[in-house]
């Protein structure tokens, strides 16, 4: 996979604690790099970063990406050549409980880590990974693009417009014309989900966690629409830019949308009764009162990933799901390695993409 453009590679990951991180640095193992995770601690419990025993396989390291000293330290000290920029607070509904937080950490965190990047002697490319809801969300019917009108209205969406206009600024004003640290750009995806997620106030642990002890589901927007996506189609995303830009200098201090297939997207209700069958009961309920808004719909446009990088995504909605459920089901089972069943469901998923044709997977 990815050209064994990985093998031998020192790779940083920040947010590897987190859901998303913890899926990219098992990956990354099995692509046989050599991982060090920059993240503040564990979001949940439990923990993907616990399930499949990520800190007995990477250089775990607990540290805050508001805390500029300490980047500058782990870079000194670990001379990464890749860094994925993953760590967040990336909680919607969390942000309007502590706007500080938010703004701090995903707005000054990437600050920092751009900062860090530009005084480091080893790093040779940064996926910087920000959120659809960066951008300006009219809930219009089509795709939002690359460069369409950023910032949201609550304080999540527009940290990350933020963390995007501060990636602009710092590639005009230190990295376009210096040749040594071009290899920059930012990733966009939205709705991820996929085994191993535990987090408050996110749809799919809420489900697990009701339908698991036969409680009352509470949906607050069932006909919500959001691009539901496997948690391994935008990773697969940024391998691929972070292998890419490396190698071909016009895809340096760009943008890309890593978004699901136009059928992925579906209102919530239908989520959750695509994934009561995985499970022997099942029962929900709308929560009325819950006054916190959030986007309605919101959809990514992906023709520049699929021009530039030969990257699409492969699941279909179904296919989603099952993936999810399936890791669930066997969480619940206590006699599984879940680490193996992590990597099974990375290859699984890498042999959908071959016989797709995707040429990451080859």
């Amino acid at each position: 996979m990815f050209n064994d453009f990985y093998k031998g590679k020192k790779v940083l990951v920040t947010g590897h604690t987190g859901f998303k991180g913890s899926w990219l640095s098992t990956w990354l193992l099995n692509l046989g790099a050599e991982v060090t995770g920059y993240s503040i601690d564990l979001p949940s419990e439990p923990s993907l970063f616990k399930d499949v025993r990520l800190s007995e396989k990477i250089t775990d390291i607990r540290g805050d990406v508001r805390d500029l000293n300490s980047l500058r330290g782990t870079l000194d000290d670990h001379s990464p050549d890749i860094v994925f920029h993953l760590a967040a607070q990336p909680i919607v509904r969390r942000s309007y409980d502590d706007p500080v937080e938010t703004f701090t950490t995903n707005a000054i965190g990437s600050l920092n880590i751009l900062e860090a990047v530009r005084e480091s002697n080893s790093v040779k490319s940064l996926v910087m990974i920000t959120s659809d809801k960066a951008y300006r969300n009219v809930e219009w019917i089509w795709g939002y693009k690359e460069d369409d009108l950023l910032g949201g209205e609550d304080p999540y969406s527009s940290s990350k417009g933020c963390a995007e206009l501060i990636f602009y600024s710092y590639i005009n004003s230190y990295f376009k014309n210096n040749e040594k640290l071009s290899k920059l750009s930012t990733a966009r995806a939205g709705n991820v989900i996929g085994g191993g997620d535990w987090a408050k106030d996110r749809i799919v642990p809420d489900i697990v966690r009701s339908f698991s002890k036969n409680e009352m589901l509470s949906i607050r927007a069932p006909n919500a629409t959001r691009p539901w996506q496997h948690v391994l189609e935008p990773l697969s995303g940024y391998l691929t830019l972070g292998e890419m830009q490396m190698k071909n200098a016009n895809l340096n201090h760009e943008s890309f949308n890593f978004g699901p297939r136009d059928d992925v997207n579906q209102n919530v209700l239908r989520l959750v009764e695509e994934f009561s069958k995985y499970w022997d009961s099942g029962s929900w309920e709308v929560n009325k009162d819950d006054t916190k808004p959030e986007a309605g719909l919101l959809k990514l446009n992906c023709d520049k990933a699929r021009t530039m990088l030969d990257w699409r995504a492969i699941l279909s909605f179904e296919e989603t799901i099952k993936f999810t459920g399936e890791w669930y089901k066997t969480y619940f089972e206590n006699d599984v390695d879940l680490h193996e069943f992590t990597v099974q469901q990375i290859s699984d998923y890498a042999q959908k993409a071959k016989k797709k044709g995707l040429k990451w997977a080859e």
